[in-house]
């Protein structure tokens, strides 16, 4: 039921032009309320707090994946390059812990910590947090760690925590949708709020001056069982599953590659179980990374992930490092 709500959600928003303009009053009154909390935290009468070292934000103005993940992964790794010490902070969206904020290891388990957050620890090497309270997992953090730098996963809207750059990430296909606020569109809040953000990066064809675009390229896939790699375009006719914000966009990138698939969509963070990823023949499966570290107990030899990597164009990083210097320079 819950899925089936979802799904019809985002027909709306991305698709049918007319029930969303039903819903619009709806919409009004939540952008409303946003603008009324952000008003509250911006006059000091909800607390903000102010870390020891810099604090970049990574998010999105709209519900659903946008690509944050692998620019969070793509950060860190140019943040150790240019001579900091990351670490990494994100709310863990899907962890089932009972004990919050917690550090996250690359041998933590997914169903505690959640998915994403598992991947980011794996890909990055970097010291990472994570907890529902974002000045509670960077406090953590900083005690557990001699990081310098703290890039935050998501927490656009997560106003209690003081930041000094902010980084909007968009869906250069789907963009903002119908345009409205939840729940009549897909936005958390309004679009005027990009206006506010440091940089805003586009996950694929940019459409703006002031936007950065941003790739996801992979080409080669590796067996969840053995390790074995092989190249992208030996897996045609394979089943490819995604649990992603936008599955579409991994089935987008593989038909970019010459393969036909059976596709088979969950949700995003979706718990897969055993039966989920098993079809019946003797077809390849070929899933996203971040499934990947839910499925790795239960996979078999026929089972494989694709990795992605973030390539934003090159003005992008020139532009962070003078936003880092500027804010240092205060």
């Amino acid at each position: 039921m819950k899925n089936t709500l979802a799904r019809w959600l985002v027909d709306i928003w991305y698709k049918d032009p007319f029930i969303g303009v039903w819903l619009s009053p709806l919409g009004f009154l939540f952008s409303d309320a946003v603008k009324f909390r952000k008003f509250l935290y911006r006059h000091g009468i909800l607390k903000t707090h102010t870390l020891p070292v810099p604090v970049i934000v990574v998010g999105n103005i709209t519900v659903g994946g946008t690509g944050k993940t692998p620019l969070i992964i793509w950060l860190a790794q140019f943040l150790k390059d240019s001579g900091y010490r990351p670490g990494i902070i994100s709310r863990g969206y899907g962890g089932q812990s009972e004990s919050w904020p917690q550090m996250v290891a690359a041998k933590s388990d997914a169903k505690n910590v959640g998915d994403e957050a598992l991947l980011i620890a794996k890909q990055t090497g970097c010291p990472m947090a994570v907890g529902p309270l974002r000045v509670e997992t960077a406090t953590l953090l900083l005690k557990k760690s001699d990081c310098n730098i703290i890039l935050s996963d998501d927490g656009l809207q997560h106003y209690a925590l003081n930041r000094d750059i902010e980084i909007a990430v968009i869906d250069g296909e789907r963009r903002f949708g119908n345009g409205y606020c939840l729940p009549a569109g897909p936005l958390r809040e309004p679009i005027e709020r990009l206006q506010s953000v440091d940089l805003i990066i586009v996950n694929g064809e940019k459409s703006e001056d002031d936007e950065f675009a941003m790739q996801l390229t992979g080409d080669t896939a590796l067996n969840l069982v053995t390790g074995e790699q092989k190249p992208l375009q030996e897996f045609n006719n394979c089943h490819a599953l995604a649990g992603i914000g936008n599955p579409e966009r991994f089935f987008k990138l593989l038909a970019s590659a010459g393969l036909t698939c059976i596709t088979h969509s969950f949700p995003d963070h979706y718990q897969f179980q055993r039966h989920d990823i098993e079809f019946g023949d003797n077809k390849s499966v070929l899933m996203t990374e971040k499934d990947a570290v839910k499925c790795a107990p239960f996979a078999g030899k026929q089972h494989w992930y694709l990795p992605v990597k973030a390539v934003p164009e090159p003005g992008f990083a020139e532009q962070l490092l003078n936003l880092l210097s500027e804010k240092h320079d205060r």
